[in-house]
């Protein structure tokens, strides 16, 4: 579960596109991991594109090194690396919210995707880079993420001092 949900998150996968994630779509560099992405909402031709997800400097959130120990214990070879349904990534994602002490009515399998999408923005990610990990063709979506992620960091309110 922490494998699929680390990958989701960084990789801002759709959850249809992380359950369709085959062993041969994976490829480990020095780096981290490139994952193949075949088709998607908004490629139904098959054209495909690369996510890259690199090493995180702190391991018990690192995606990479999940995603190695959940094929050493899965002994997946080949095929689906996560083998469950779309409708099940976002039953683990309400699992997890509510076992963290938040309200799991408020998330959902998207909750990866627009999550990354607003860290990122909030850690101060542009429009482009966050769009070419998500996938996204315009920014008109990827701007609600961010303008969601600056309510309270350019406040205006932040500026008063009482």
């Amino acid at each position: 579960d922490k494998a699929l949900i680390l990958i989701g998150f960084s990789g801002g996968f759709r959850r249809s596109e992380l359950v369709n994630v085959e062993h041969e779509d994976i490829e480990f560099v020095n780096e981290g991991v490139k994952i193949f992405v075949k088709r998607s909402k908004t490629d139904q031709s098959g054209e495909g594109m690369i996510k890259a997800l690199p090493y995180f400097e702190k391991k018990e959130f690192c995606p990479v090194t999940f995603l190695k120990k959940w094929l050493e214990i899965s002994k997946i070879k080949s095929g689906l690396i996560f083998n469950i349904s779309d409708k099940s990534v976002a039953l683990l994602i309400k699992k997890y919210a509510s076992l963290a002490g938040f309200d799991s009515q408020k998330y959902s399998g998207h909750s990866l995707r627009s999550g990354f999408a607003t860290v990122s923005a909030d850690s101060g990610a542009d429009e482009r880079s966050i769009m070419n990990m998500t996938g996204h063709k315009t920014t008109q979506m990827v701007r609600r993420y961010i303008k969601e992620a600056n309510l309270f960091k350019n406040n205006a309110l932040n500026k008063i001092r009482i």
